[in-house]
């Protein structure tokens, strides 16, 4: 007859060395992420690390200020002497009244200082600008600013 049982020392020696190789994978494994340079403690600075950047929307008053703007250049200063001109901005839901354009032509640039309110969802607010013609023609905003 065979001896089919095996010795314990066998067995023990065994489960030894599989326990050790087990061991030796984690730690091996895991060394590669400790490595790159990021710690626990850099969790809280997010900002150390970057994927890509996304440029800040434009604030809802600038987004009108363009809606302010075609308004303002399209309008006929003389035929509108005094009388209020209303505009409205869909993408925002914002509206509002020009009260007055002034228009003045400084070294052969024609520009137009306006006066606005604003109505949004923020609430009702009066806003200055300016704007002027660009050497090809088309007008380009260069203030528009809150009222304090």
């Amino acid at each position: 007859m065979k001896d089919i049982a095996k010795r314990v020392c066998d067995t023990k020696l065994f489960s030894r060395l599989a326990g050790a190789m087990t061991l030796w994978l984690c730690v091996a494994g895991l060394s590669g992420c400790m490595g790159n340079g990021i710690g626990l403690g850099d969790a809280a600075g997010v900002d150390s690390v970057r994927t890509g950047s996304i440029p800040a929307p434009p604030s809802p008053a600038m987004i009108d200020a363009a809606a302010v703007q075609t308004a303002v250049s399209t309008a006929d200063v003389r035929e509108v002497a005094g009388n209020p001109i209303p505009w409205a901005n869909a993408q925002s839901g914002s509206a509002g009244v020009i009260s007055s354009i002034e228009e003045q032509t400084v070294g052969g640039v024609v520009c137009r200082r306006f006066t606005t309110t604003r109505h949004s969802y923020q609430g009702i607010a009066k806003f200055d600008g300016n704007t002027c013609r660009t050497g090809d023609g088309d007008w380009t905003l260069t203030s528009f600013a809150r009222r304090s």
